[in-house]
């Protein structure tokens, strides 16, 4: 089910609107009856593991060496 509140409901009422939206509403948010934003669930971030990309990115010796000047001309929109 949507529910439609105006600005103002949504601003007096924000956390019961938050506990709506966790619960699985849609949440619209209207000015003068045209809808304008949307609440919506954040999904969980997953934990991060240290050390994932281990041994599999390599970083080449060359890679804090000055940029050759054609390249820097290009990065710098000259």
């Amino acid at each position: 089910m949507t529910v439609i509140v105006n600005v103002h409901e949504a601003k007096t009422q924000l956390s019961r609107l938050l506990a709506q939206v966790e619960a699985g509403e849609d949440v619209v948010i209207a000015r003068r009856g045209e809808p304008v934003a949307q609440l919506v669930a954040c999904k969980p971030r997953g934990r991060r593991q240290p050390d994932v990309l281990k041994g599999k990115i390599v970083i080449p010796d060359d890679f804090f060496d000055p940029l050759p000047e054609e390249e820097l001309v290009a990065w710098e929109g000259k």
